[in-house]
């Protein structure tokens, strides 16, 4: 059967299904909560609340069987070059584990063990120094990743360094990182592939201006050569990064410099293992018991099947408040896409927008819209089994919320007094954690890179280039000079109007 017909076949049970509440399915189909919950190792996902029912699921999965996963998994694994508009691998799994097979994986495994030497080198040079501050530079993939881990995995005391993160242009925002810090006893990384990206040059030449004589910099980036050319950073301060690893999938490698920095070596290595474990399971779990297979065609059933075109992520932990800004770029920039690795436009709406909020904060903030508003969103709740404070009534309130947020999306209450009608039928995921560890956080991270790879092959598009996100910065870098001086002349006459104005 043609893949189109295998989409045609959802749509068709999309339809049959149209007014189906979520709550009969949960009724009428007899251990559907526990049919439709899986677990690998600390992580545990239950999708008992979407709204396909077995006839629906068993579409979806033939589906998937279409796509031939397992296939596409060990292809990227052994370092097939996935990304065929670049025509190169995307071997992160590379980076935290030895699963691929062949020369290609082989050669990569080895260039990330001997850059994890230098790497814990560096750590050990800094622990023997007199420094406390560390301030990270970079954007993207060059800051989401490793600000989410440090962040959420910064212990309330007894941290060896205090590592602050830089990444937007504006001024300010380094201005207010290193406002109270001691020049003599900070160090900087700068964080570039190419090197070249705008942000991190004019932010880390601030920062080498405040350290003054003898800075302390250390940089991570794909052009070994240009943090000496450019910033004077020796050899021997430089890690590598590679082409074959996309920024947003690179908190792995050196990248992770920061993370091994704030939270320690064994710390680093446990967020590996982690990732690790998912990559075995992604690999070899069968398709009907695969959790980022199931979450993947999970999402084809929402934006596709159903058209729902919005994706809300709310986590039931206040250490995971920057989670929904990681994976709105893991998610948006690698699915954002218009255009097929044939060359031809997609053949369905691609990426729903991500977004999302932390804890109970965000229940008097959007909720409203997610219960009552005109547009079915969906949801992904993510909790915490055990918490890490001593508050015990208030770790239990949380989950309380959490369980009961998805409950009243998903069920509704029917109500003739229509302003407090909650229909329901809100399709939710819910990822329970045993606790935040770093292995869990780490197989976390992991398991939506993997969903992500399963949509785009859905969705027969390049999940490791990012394009789109080129026009805005080449024509910023052409509009500087315009932006310098107001006798430069632009053609854009709205261009003009706003520069009229900026020079007023």
């Amino acid at each position: 059967m043609a893949q189109a017909s295998y989409r045609d076949a959802l749509g068709a049970h999309a339809r049959r299904l149209t007014g189906s509440s979520i709550q009969a399915l949960n009724c009428l189909e007899a251990g559907r909560a526990q049919q439709l919950a899986l677990r690998v190792g600390p992580l545990y996902a239950n999708f008992a609340r979407q709204s396909y029912d077995q006839a629906a699921l068993s579409a979806l999965l033939a589906y998937g069987h279409s796509l031939g996963l397992p296939l596409a998994f060990r292809q990227l694994f052994d370092g097939d070059k996935v990304n065929q508009t670049e025509a190169r691998p995307a071997l992160h799994t590379a980076l935290r584990c030895d699963l691929g097979q062949g020369e290609v994986a082989a050669s990569a495994r080895a260039q990330v063990l001997a850059a994890e030497q230098q790497l814990a080198a560096i750590v050990a040079e800094l622990e023997a120094s007199s420094v406390t501050d560390v301030v990270s530079i970079g954007i993207g993939g060059s800051d989401l990743g490793p600000r989410l881990v440090c962040d959420a995995l910064r212990p309330l005391q007894g941290a060896r360094f205090r590592v602050h993160f830089v990444s937007n242009i504006d001024g300010m925002a380094i201005e207010r990182v290193l406002a109270g810090l001691d020049p003599a006893r900070t160090a900087g990384i700068l964080i570039s592939k190419s090197f070249s990206t705008q942000e991190t040059l004019f932010n880390g030449a601030i920062l080498q201006r405040w350290l003054g004589e003898g800075a302390r910099l250390y940089a991570v980036s794909a052009d070994v050569q240009r943090p000496q050319q450019q910033f004077g950073i020796a050899p021997e301060r430089v890690l590598p990064m590679w082409d074959w690893v996309g920024g947003r999938y690179s908190l792995w490698s050196a990248v992770g410099l920061p993370i091994a920095l704030a939270l320690g070596m064994e710390a680093w290595q446990q967020l590996h293992d982690g990732a690790a474990l998912m990559d075995a399971h992604v690999l070899q779990a069968p398709l009907e018991h695969n959790l980022p297979m199931l979450h993947g065609l999970t999402e084809i059933w929402n934006r596709n099947a159903c058209g729902h075109a919005s994706h809300a992520v709310m986590c039931y932990d206040a250490r995971l408040a920057l989670l929904p800004a990681y994976l709105q770029q893991l998610v948006m920039e690698s699915l954002g896409k218009q255009v097929g690795v044939d060359g031809q436009p997609v053949w369905g709406d691609t990426v729903p927008v991500w977004w999302g909020g932390a804890g109970t904060d965000v229940q008097h903030s959007f909720f409203q819209a997610l219960h009552q508003g005109t547009q079915v969103i969906c949801g992904e709740f993510i909790g915490c089994i055990a918490g890490d404070d001593p508050h015990t009534a208030s770790h239990q309130a949380l989950l309380a919320n959490l369980l009961a947020q998805t409950e009243s999306l998903s069920n509704g209450r029917p109500s003739d007094d229509l302003p407090r009608n909650y229909p329901g039928g809100r399709p939710t995921t819910t990822v329970l954690l045993d606790a935040l560890t770093p292995q869990a956080l780490g197989a976390l991270i992991a398991f939506y890179e993997h969903s992500v790879y399963v949509q785009s092959l859905a969705w027969g598009i390049n999940a490791f280039d990012q394009f789109g996100v080129e026009l805005g910065k080449q024509v910023a870098s052409a509009l500087l000079p315009a932006v310098r001086d107001p006798a430069v002349v632009v053609e854009d006459p709205v261009t003009r109007e706003l520069l009229a104005q900026l020079h007023r």
